[in-house]
Order: C-alpha cells, then sequence, then structure tokens
C-alpha cells in the first residue's frame, strides 16, 4: 500500500505519513453501515455533533497548533479557524431544523399533507488546504446531521488535519464505518467522482477541478454536485477619506492566511484621484508585515504558501504580468531559497491591453486605476467568476448601485471580503459554482424533499366517465 506524507512548509520538516486509502472498500463500507445512521433518531445525530465539538474545545489548542504546522499559518490565524469552526457546528445544527425540517397540514376527514427531507445516501466531501478544519466540519456536520454517510477526501497536502477532525469525529459517536476519511491524492477524488455508489459529491477547490467534476457528471442527473471554487476577487475603492482604514480592509482582504482564501481580493479598482494615496500606504504598510513561521516571535502576519511548486508558480506569474504591461509597486521576492515564503506582490495592471482573468491563489493584488464609478463596476464585473465583491467606501447610494450590478455571491460593504456573515449562505456564481451555496444553506444539498398526500383511512370513488350499470348489463 502506498503511503502519503504531509509535509511542514515553514521547514520542509516531515510531519505526518499515511497509508493511502482504498477507495473501493471505503466505498462499500460507507454504503452498508449509512441506513442505520439515518435510522437514528434527529436528536441522536445533533447530540452527536455538540459532543464533537465539545471534544474539538478540549483539543483546541492542539488542533490549532497542528493547522499552524501543516499550513504554514499563523497561530492566531489557525486559532480563529478553530473558533469559526465551533459556530459552524451549531449553524448546522440551526440550518437542518430551518431549511429541511418537517412540515404537515391537517385537512378534513383526517387527510393530511406532509414535508420531509430524505438523505442522500453516501456523499463524498472533498476539501482543500486552504482551511483544512472548518471547510471539511462545515460540510461533513449537515451530510451526517441529514442521515447521509461520508467519505471525506481532504486535500493530500493537508492530511493530518483531516485525519484529526475524523478521529474527533469518531469519539463523539459517529461510527468509523459512517465517516471513512480517505487519505490519498488527486487520483483518489477522481475515483470518488467517478464511482457509482456515490450518491452526492461536495467539492471546495479550484475551478478546474470543479469543471472537470462537471463534466464527469453531465450524464448522471441523479448524483448532486456541490460546486465551490474560487474567484478573481474585486474590491472597489471609492472616496474614502481615512486612508488608513482603507488600507487595512485591503490588507486584510487580500493577504490574511498569506492570500490563500477563496474570497480572497485578488483586484483592486481605484478611482484615478486617490489612487496614488492608496498606494503609497499600501507600499509602506505591506513592507512592514511580519512574514514568517507560524509560531515565530514576533508572531507574523504571514507564513509560508503551502509548497513550494504553488510559491514558484505565484512568482512566475507576477513576473508574467510585469512583462505584459504591469507596473510593480512592491516586487513578491522569494527571502528563502529552499521555502516557500513569499512576499505581498502588488502591480498597477491599468496599462495592460488584456488582463488575466484567472485566480492567482496567494498575495498578488492587481491595481485599476478607473475615473468613473460605473467603469469601476463594470471593471469589477470583468471576470467569469463571481465569488465575492467589496465596496471600500462611497456613499449608500453607489453602495445599492454595486450590490445591484454586481456578479457575485459575497457582496460587501467597508467589511474585508474574507469575512462572511455567519448563518448565512456561503457561494459563488460563474465559474465560482453551480449554485448551491454552502454555510448555513448545505442542509439544501444534503437532503432531498419529498411530499406526501395521506389518510389513514382510505377513500376513494370514480364518480366520472363510466357507463350505466344498465349499458354493461344489455351488452
Amino acid at each position: 500500500m502506498a503511503t502519503l506524507t504531509s509535509t511542514e512548509p515553514a521547514t520542509g520538516l516531515p510531519l505526518w505519513q499515511g497509508e493511502e486509502s482504498d477507495v473501493g472498500a471505503a466505498v462499500a463500507r460507507v454504503a452498508a453501515a449509512w441506513p442505520q445512521w439515518a435510522a437514528r433518531p434527529f436528536s441522536y445525530r445533533i447530540e452527536a455533533m455538540r459532543r464533537f465539538a465539545n471534544l474539538v474545545r478540549g483539543r483546541e489548542v492542539d488542533l490549532a497548533d497542528l493547522i499552524a504546522r501543516e499550513t504554514g499559518k499563523p497561530v492566531w490565524d489557525a486559532k480563529g479557524e478553530v473558533a469559526t469552526l465551533l459556530e459552524s457546528v451549531e449553524q448546522s445544527i440551526t440550518a437542518y431544523s430551518a431549511r429541511t425540517g418537517q412540515k404537515r397540514l391537517d385537512g378534513t376527514m383526517g387527510a393530511r399533507a406532509a414535508l420531509r427531507h430524505k438523505p442522500h445516501g453516501v456523499m463524498a466531501i472533498i476539501t482543500p488546504h486552504c482551511t483544512p478544519a472548518l471547510l471539511p466540519v462545515a460540510q461533513i456536520a449537515p451530510a451526517l446531521i441529514a442521515g447521509n454517510g461520508v467519505l471525506f477526501k481532504p486535500s493530500e497536502k493537508v492530511p493530518a488535519t483531516g485525519q484529526f477532525i475524523a478521529t474527533l469525529m469518531h469519539e463523539a459517536g459517529v461510527p468509523q464505518d459512517v465517516l471513512s476519511c480517505i487519505i490519498g491524492d488527486a487520483a483518489a477524488g477522481q475515483a470518488l467522482v467517478a464511482h457509482d455508489g456515490v450518491a452526492g459529491i461536495v467539492f471546495t477547490g479550484s475551478a478546474h477541478v470543479g469543471l472537470s467534476i462537471n463534466r464527469a457528471l453531465a450524464t448522471r442527473p441523479d448524483r448532486i454536485a456541490a460546486l465551490h471554487m474560487g474567484g478573481n476577487n474585486p474590491m472597489i475603492l471609492w472616496d474614502m477619506a481615512d486612508i488608513r482604514t482603507a488600507t487595512a480592509l485591503i490588507i486584510q482582504s487580500s493577504f490574511l492566511s498569506t492570500g490563500q482564501n477563496c474570497t480572497s481580493g485578488r483586484r483592486l479598482i481605484v478611482r484615478d484621484s486617490m489612487a496614488d494615496a492608496i498606494i503609497e500606504n499600501l507600499r509602506e504598510t505591506t513592507n512592514r508585515l511580519v512574514i514568517d513561521a507560524p509560531h515565530a516571535d514576533p508572531s507574523p502576519y504571514m507564513g509560508p504558501i503551502i509548497d513550494m511548486e504553488m510559491a514558484d508558480g505565484l512568482t512566475e506569474s507576477f513576473l508574467y504580468l510585469m512583462s505584459n504591461g504591469g507596473r510593480p509597486i512592491t516586487h513578491m521576492r522569494r527571502p528563502k531559497d529552499d521555502l516557500p515564503f513569499v512576499t505581498p506582490g502588488i502591480i498597477d495592471v491599468t496599462a495592460m491591453e488584456k488582463r488575466i482573468d484567472i485566480e492567482l491563489f496567494g498575495p498578488i493584488l492587481q491595481i485599476v486605476r478607473v475615473d468613473d464609478f460605473d467603469r469601476a463596476i463594470a471593471e469589477a464585473n470583468a471576470t467569469r467568476f463571481g465569488l465575492s465583491a467589496a465596496l471600500f467606501g462611497g456613499s449608500e447610494e453607489q453602495y445599492d448601485r454595486f450590490w445591484a450590478a454586481s456578479r457575485a455571491g459575497l457582496v460587501n460593504w467597508n467589511r474585508p471580503l474574507t469575512g462572511s456573515a455567519p448563518g448565512f449562505p456561503a457561494g459563488g456564481v460563474g465559474l465560482s459554482g453551480n449554485h448551491r451555496a454552502g454555510g448555513a444553506y448545505a442542509a439544501d444539498y444534503c437532503a432531498y424533499p419529498v411530499a406526501s398526500a395521506e389518510i389513514a383511512q382510505a377513500r376513494a370513488s370514480v364518480g366520472v366517465g363510466l357507463r350505466s350499470v344498465e349499458v354493461i348489463a344489455d351488452r
């Protein structure tokens, strides 16, 4: 059996090693076990999730440390992820009752109409490296609450965190055959998508992989697919007098978690009259950011990129922007040749004849100058993606115009792009998703509605379109 090794990005040292999973055998085990889980009382499944949350609270320091070491996130950032994870568990419980609960309407003579929801059966949940604890729990919890069995495949870059989450779920009372952690690379994910025993796919990751899943399931309308992909996310800066606040919002949006959030800001569209001031403040503040290992002292704002391959790709992308008309403001540098640390790169791409529309998954910020608010909105919408967008500054009337015109599933005003409101949906349009929002709406794709017309005592007659008894007797 092949093995998979996880390496700490900040040190290059091995962190964890485990055997790759047999996908076919895992599907068979979950397929055999989930009906018994679904037959458990709803309250039992809810309590299992709450026990899991309590176990996380008891291991909060350990989990945050593991996230930090395996992803390179600063410890404070990893602790924030764990705190949001705990909120997501209670959100999943509330959302199931609110969005997929039972309804019954009583009629005359004992008749009634009923609405209930059934689990799909075996669901595969495939998650990325950027939030290795929060995203899995935000998908696994609603799937288990609904009564599904789950095949959870964490990114091959963060298997240790994925295994840790699965172990705590098992300790909380979720049977091992109901939740199986699939250890493996991209081939394991492809095997899950192709397996006929899997009734639903929940994927969070790149548009490239999401599109391949969509194509693979094009002839399978019986299998549900919830695709959550990235974005080329715009921020508009307009008539904000407080330049320091504007700078903080832009940095929080673009460089938190080293720019490795799917909602991270990728493009800043700024009013030309204030561009010089914000660019100078961004340059100054960005150069002050501490970039170091997760546990370093003083605490860093950014850690490394997840691996050398992605770090190399980002530096090559920055060079491409420079060689095709981009004007560098802050160069992207590699402080340590043998480790995937990068400094934020900021570049003015206003003069580029054809601006690229791809997701650069890291701390690269492209700036575009405009002189008209309608032009700013058009520039924000000049993307095939549609995950998140934000307006910093502007009037309430301008925000209303921006909100109405934006092609994005998350639209913020004077708030960082990386923060979404708790208890609300999270998802995008275009290449960012297939209209199956996660967050509080994840319950929607974890169960399907069944409408019933019911009565205890059958009563029926055919009153129209029958020949009379006499006609039949004459024949």
